[in-house]
């Protein structure tokens, strides 16, 4: 039964993101390890209110928006790869959530 590890990449920066996805690809396509993905979802567009008012009239800041961009990469098995790839330090702006689940094969009757 093989381990799946998920990595779910987000930041404010496509470019960045995209970098860093792109170069998690090449050392997997080097090393021979199965990856599915990356999966991008849709960007979430967040909208956060400013609260600080611009005078005694009452004025406030315009809302500041920023918008998240989300890739998410498997590496089925391969544990030792998965292991590096999530103990390494990635770029200031780029967070990365890990998950990994025991996955059984088709047919095994489990």
């Amino acid at each position: 039964m093989p381990f799946v590890t998920t990595l779910t990449l987000t930041s404010g920066d496509r470019h960045r993101l995209d970098d860093v996805v792109a170069d998690i690809k090449d050392r997997a396509a080097r090393k021979g390890v199965e990856l599915k993905g990356p999966h991008p979802k849709s960007p979430d567009e967040l909208r956060i209110p400013q609260s600080k008012t611009l005078g005694p009239d009452g004025g406030r800041f315009e809302s500041w928006h920023h918008t998240v961009y989300t890739r998410t990469i498997e590496i089925v098995g391969y544990e030792a790869f998965a292991r590096s790839v999530t103990e390494e330090e990635f770029p200031d702006g780029v967070h990365v959530s890990v998950g990994v689940e025991q996955r059984t094969q088709l047919g095994s009757g489990s």
